[in-house]
C-alpha cells in the first residue's frame, strides 16, 4: 500500500506542534526545511489552511462521528481536518488520494485502529458534496461555519454589528496575499523592473508604499530582482504614517522581525532596532545585509520595559499584542489567544509606553502601533497613555495618508474588513517642547 507523502507528515508535524504551543511558523519551519520549495508551497496552503477553517472543520466532522469530535485522539483529529480540507478546498488533490492519503497518515502516525474511521468518515464527507453556510444566530455561526472563537466574534458583533463583522470574519478566511515593500527604490520603479524581469505585480490603491505579488509569484524571484521586504501593506502604511525626521536617529523599541525598523531606516539618519529576542534580531541583521542596510541599523538586545536609551527625536513602540488584525495570516493566532491574554497584554503595554515615553526628547515624537483590533490595545490605551502623561498631545496624521485609513482623531485605523489586508493601529504623540 503506498504510504502517506512526507509532505503529508510534515502538515500533521505542524497541526501537533501548533497544539503543542508552538507558534506556526516556526513550526513549520521546523518541519519543512528539509523539503524542496514546491512542496513547503504545499504544506504551507495544506497546513495553514487546515488551522485558518479548523473551527468550520470540526463543524462538518462532528455531525459524522458518532460520539463527537472529543473522544478521538488528537492526531486522529487532526488527520481528519487535514483530509478535509483537502476534499473541501484543494481541487488540485484528488478525493480518492485525499481519503487514501489520510487512511496511511493515520496508519503511520500510530493510529493504525483508527484507519477504518477515518475512511468512513472522510467518504461520508466525499459524498455529500460541497457544503452550504448554515443560517442561524450570528454567533453560532461567524463562530463555527466562520472558524473563529466564540468570544472574539462577541465582541466583534457588539462593536461592529453582524454584517461588518461577517465581513471581517470572511476576509479573515482568505488566503493571505503576497506583498513586497520596497526599500532603496521608489515603489513605481521597483514596479518598472519587476515587469522588466517578467514577474508579475501590481501597484497597491491606497498603500504607495506596496505592491502586490498575484499567484504564482513567489517571494524568492522577486526579492532577487528589487530590494525589498516581504510586508503587509498594513505594516508598511505604520511607517509612512510615523514620518519621523529626516536624517534623525530613530529609536524602534520592539523592532523584530524588522521590516519597520528598515523602513525608518531609509527616511532616519539612523535607528536603533531594540527586541528582547537575540534569534529575532539576527533575522533582522540577515536582512539589513541582503539590503546593504547594516550600517544604518544598530541590533541591541533589550527589555522594552527598562529601555537602555537616551532620550531621541523619535520611537516607534510597535507593541506585542494580541495579533487579532493578522489572523488570516496567522491563523493559529484565533485559536491561541484567549481573553486573559489581552488584558495581561494591555497591562505591558501600558508598562512599555510608560517607560519609552521617557526616552522621547522634548519636542520628539513617540508613535504607537499594534497590529490589533481591539480597542483596549489601540484607542484606549491612547487615551490613558495621554491622561497620565500630561506632556504629550495626539497629532494629526501626516498628509500623504489616505483618509480611508484614518480615524476621526486622524489616527491609523486600518481594517481587514474595509481595506483587504492586514489590520494595524498607529497613533502619532508629540512631545511639549
Amino acid at each position: 500500500m503506498t504510504r502517506a507523502t512526507p509532505a503529508r507528515h510534515a502538515a500533521l508535524a505542524v497541526l501537533r506542534r501548533v497544539a503543542g504551543g508552538d507558534l506556526a511558523d516556526r513550526a513549520f519551519d521546523a518541519e519543512t526545511r528539509h523539503l524542496p520549495p514546491r512542496e513547503r508551497a504545499w504544506v504551507h496552503e495544506l497546513a495553514y489552511g487546515t488551522l485558518r477553517l479548523r473551527g468550520r472543520l470540526d463543524l462538518l466532522l462532528a455531525a459524522r462521528v458518532r460520539g463527537g469530535l472529543q473522544r478521538l485522539e488528537p492526531v486522529v483529529l487532526d488527520v481528519l481536518r487535514l483530509g478535509a480540507y483537502q476534499l473541501l478546498e484543494m481541487g488540485s488533490v484528488p478525493p480518492y488520494a485525499a481519503v487514501s492519503q489520510a487512511v496511511e497518515l493515520a496508519r503511520e502516525a500510530g493510529a493504525a485502529r483508527a484507519a477504518g474511521l477515518v475512511n468512513g468518515v472522510l467518504q461520508a464527507l466525499r459524498r455529500a458534496g460541497a457544503p452550504q453556510p448554515p443560517h442561524g444566530d450570528a454567533l453560532q455561526v461567524l463562530s463555527g461555519w466562520g472558524s473563529h472563537p466564540a468570544w472574539l466574534v462577541e465582541r466583534w458583533l457588539a462593536r461592529w454589528g453582524e454584517p461588518e463583522t461577517t465581513a471581517l470574519v470572511e476576509a479573515n478566511n482568505r488566503r493571505p496575499e503576497l506583498y513586497l515593500r520596497p526599500l532603496g527604490v521608489e515603489a513605481e520603479d521597483a514596479l518598472r523592473r519587476l515587469h522588466e524581469a517578467g514577474i508579475a505585480a501590481e501597484p497597491m490603491p491606497h498603500f504607495p508604499d506596496s505592491l502586490r505579488l498575484p499567484p504564482p509569484t513567489g517571494a524568492a524571484e522577486a526579492l532577487a530582482a528589487v530590494p525589498a521586504v516581504v510586508q503587509d501593506p498594513a505594516a508598511a502604511a505604520v511607517v509612512r504614517y510615523a514620518a519621523v525626521p529626516p536624517g534623525a536617529p530613530v529609536l524602534d523599541v520592539c523592532a523584530a522581525p524588522g521590516g519597520k525598523a528598515l523602513g525608518l531606516a531609509e527616511r532616519a539618519g539612523y535607528v536603533a532596532a531594540a527586541d528582547l529576542s537575540l534569534r529575532r534580531l539576527q533575522r533582522v541583521r540577515e536582512n539589513a545585509q541582503r539590503l546593504e542596510m547594516a550600517g544604518r541599523l544598530g541590533l541591541v538586545v533589550a527589555d522594552a520595559r527598562q529601555p537602555p536609551f537616551r532620550p531621541a527625536a523619535a520611537l516607534l513602540l510597535d507593541a506585542p499584542c494580541t495579533g487579532t488584525g493578522t489572523l488570516r495570516r496567522h491563523p493559529d493566532g484565533r485559536w491561541r489567544v484567549q481573553p486573559a491574554d489581552l488584558q495581561a497584554l494591555v497591562a505591558l503595554q501600558r508598562e512599555i509606553l510608560g517607560a519609552s515615553a521617557g526616552c522621547v526628547q522634548p519636542g520628539g515624537l513617540l508613535v504607537y502601533a499594534t497590529c490589533s483590533l481591539e480597542a483596549e490595545e489601540n484607542e484606549a490605551q491612547v487615551d490613558d497613555f495621554l491622561e497620565r502623561h500630561p506632556e504629550f498631545r495626539l497629532e494629526p496624521s501626516p498628509a500623504d495618508i489616505d483618509a480611508s485609513l484614518l480615524d476621526e482623531q486622524g489616527r491609523l485605523s486600518v481594517l481587514p474588513q474595509r481595506a483587504g489586508v492586514d489590520g494595524a493601529f498607529a497613533a502619532r504623540l508629540r512631545r511639549a517642547a
